[in-house]
């Protein structure tokens, strides 16, 4: 699992890397960048509540397995694509094969956030996390550096071709992992009980959605990943190779907040400590939208990866923790689109944005709009606020020997 999720990791983060400069080097617009990310979004985050359906209904490999393969096809047709000499055709192909890739991840991820959770048991949730988030951020730091540098010494195509070879290895590490049981749903619960059910008990839950909302609203108008491409072009101008530079700092912050989250896991007074990190985020932000020197705007982009970091460990440990073996899958989906709706969309908000106000002045309002949406979580998610990891997961390992 860990390899598997390197390697996709190292594919999808050459991807966000590739593929941006691209369009923008084709067509110089901010508003194209936040287009690319709406293909993506709207299947990801239409199909992500069918996707936990079947992800609680089907055999999670095979779910894995089906969509690393459509991932495969799609890079593959992304590096034929890019040999066109006719614009139109080049963005037309990009756009589409985007455009699968997010119906892939709309099955994709929620079956793989509930079958992580079926290869580590409840005891070391936590700790578990932090290796995985580990493997991931590790991609996320070598992935848009190797990304950028791969771009600008051996051309787009042969780049999307080494992304291809990438997603095939993921493939054949899934396939290495002992199928696991799948759940036995109620009887005679349609389609859209079932998808109800997972989202009424996010919405029940204080914890839950008051995380999820954190998240969402923090990165819909703070983050700035989607404009990197105009930064590291018009604002900073250090090309492809900063830009995969600027791409992977988030994730050197991040890395080390994951390593010492192994030995060390943030478990008491986990929610005043998640609302201080995206606080903290916001704050970056703001630093990284006025800065015009790389430097300090590499260590601001840092610094926002180390604090987001901290909230990720958090939003994925009350996630694994608070979700019951049977709506794993669905929960994880509403999870997924909170995540998504704050990436994805964020990136086609942040890309209107720009056009309307400026690169800079969206980023830097956008951060301002952070800090409002934590001081409104502080005060109506007082649940959230008193989090105890320890107790929720005591709680948890409770209910499901009663339920046995």
């Amino acid at each position: 699992m860990l390899c598997s999720q390197l390697f996709s990791g190292f594919a999808r983060n050459m991807l966000a890397i590739v593929v941006g400069y691209q369009i923008y080097e084709l067509t110089h617009d901010a508003l194209a960048l936040g287009w690319l990310g709406l293909a993506e979004a709207i299947p990801a985050l239409g199909l992500a509540l069918i996707g936990g359906y079947y992800a609680d209904r089907m055999d999670r490999r095979k779910v894995i397995l089906v969509t690393t393969a459509f991932s495969v096809v799609a890079l593959a047709l992304l590096a034929i694509a890019s040999l066109s000499k006719d614009l139109t055709v080049t963005l037309v192909g990009i756009y589409a094969i985007t455009f699968v890739l997010g119906i892939s991840s709309g099955f994709q991820r929620p079956a793989m956030s509930a079958f992580d959770a079926q290869i580590t048991p409840m005891s070391v949730a936590v700790n578990a996390n932090s290796w995985t988030s580990s493997s991931w951020q590790v991609a996320s730091i070598a992935g848009p550096a190797v990304g950028g540098f791969a771009y600008a010494l051996i051309g787009v195509t042969n780049t999307y071709w080494l992304m291809t070879a990438l997603m095939v290895l993921t493939f054949a590490c899934i396939s290495l992992i002992a199928p696991k049981p799948i759940p036995v749903p109620p009887e005679g619960e349609s389609i859209r009980q079932s998808v109800a059910a997972g989202v009424h008990f996010v919405l029940r839950s204080q914890v839950l959605l008051g995380s999820m909302a954190l998240d969402l609203f923090a990165v819909l108008f703070g983050g700035a990943m989607a404009m990197l491409p105009v930064f590291a072009a018009d604002i900073l101008n250090v090309g492809p190779q900063g830009l995969g530079l600027l791409r992977a700092a988030p994730s050197v912050g991040a890395l080390g907040v994951m390593l010492v989250s192994t030995r060390i896991t943030p478990r008491r007074n986990a929610g005043r400590i998640l609302v201080m990190a995206v606080f903290g985020f916001g704050i970056s932000m703001i630093v990284f939208a006025l800065s015009t020197n790389f430097w300090i705007s590499f260590a601001a982009l840092a610094l926002s990866g180390l604090l987001d970091g901290i909230s990720m460990v958090v939003r994925f440990a009350i996630t694994r923790i608070m979700s019951p073996e049977r709506m794993r899958g669905r929960i994880a989906a509403v999870s997924w689109i909170f995540i998504g709706a704050s990436n994805e969309i964020g990136a086609f908000e942040s890309g209107v944005a720009a056009r309307l106000l400026g690169t800079i002045s969206s980023v830097f309002w956008g951060g301002v709009v952070t800090l409002i949406v934590v001081a409104a979580t502080f005060v109506l998610a007082p649940k959230l606020r008193a989090l105890d990891l320890d107790h929720e997961a005591e709680k948890a390992g409770t209910q499901r020997l009663g339920d046995t």
